[in-house]
């Protein structure tokens, strides 16, 4: 009897996931050189595996930002974010999220309030040290917080818009090295944008977005300038 189907697609994501996960560690970690070319059929022997999952996880990490499709050449490894571009990034991040939380008022479930909730107390209980595996935990519980946001705005332009920047990585990179250095102001924010969304007060969540987006931009400026 063969194998059903849905336990060969989990144990490729699976792999696929691990792939990722272990490039997204060698970017972040600054082992690989801004601008080098990546090689799968390299990576995909150091990793042990078949260029597929390699090619996929690449893939993913176009989205991001950290890698680039070169024609005809494959990927390379993207640039740091400069202290402009990483400006610009929140200046974008400031037109979207703060309308995401004010719509969010609108679908404050109690699933939702609890999720948020959650995020924080993640945020709260994880390291924040100098690789990407030690902060990797934190900045997932992060990236969850401002995506839960997003998708309970049920706008899916907003939406799509939110996801094609890129999340929060590019600002992460800058922490290699020198550990997650707002934790404290950053987890009071989102409590307070909890705070406002579960009250359902759509003008205090947007305010209190707005807010955490600034400190959040003021805070990255100064990590990029101390990392140049």
């Amino acid at each position: 009897m063969t194998e059903p189907q849905p336990r060969r697609v989990l144990n490729r994501q699976v792999l696929a996931d691990h792939v990722y996960e272990e490039l997204m560690a060698s970017l972040i970690d600054g082992r690989f050189e801004a601008g080098a070319s990546i090689s799968i059929d390299g990576i995909a022997r150091e990793l042990d595996v078949s260029p597929t999952p390699v090619r996929e996880a690449l893939a993913r990490l176009e989205h991001t930002g950290m890698v680039e499709r070169v024609a005809l050449r494959g990927y390379k490894v993207a640039p740091l974010f400069t202290a402009h571009e990483l400006e610009q990034l929140m200046e974008a991040r400031l037109v979207i999220e703060p309308v995401n939380a004010e719509k969010a008022c609108g679908h404050s479930t109690p699933e939702f309030k609890k999720q948020l909730e959650q995020t924080i107390e993640a945020l709260r209980s994880s390291p924040t040290g100098s690789s990407y595996a030690e902060f990797r935990d934190y900045w997932k519980a992060d990236e969850d917080f401002h995506r839960l946001i997003a998708e309970h705005a049920d706008n899916p332009f907003i939406l799509n818009a939110f996801n094609t920047l890129g999340g929060q990585v590019q600002r992460f990179r800058f922490f290699a090295g020198l550990g997650v250095t707002d934790a404290e102001n950053a987890i009071a924010e989102h409590q307070k944008i909890r705070d406002a969304i579960a009250a359902e007060d759509p003008a205090a969540a947007r305010q209190a977005m707005e807010d955490h987006l600034n400190g959040v931009k003021q805070r990255s400026i100064e990590d990029s300038a101390g990392t140049g």
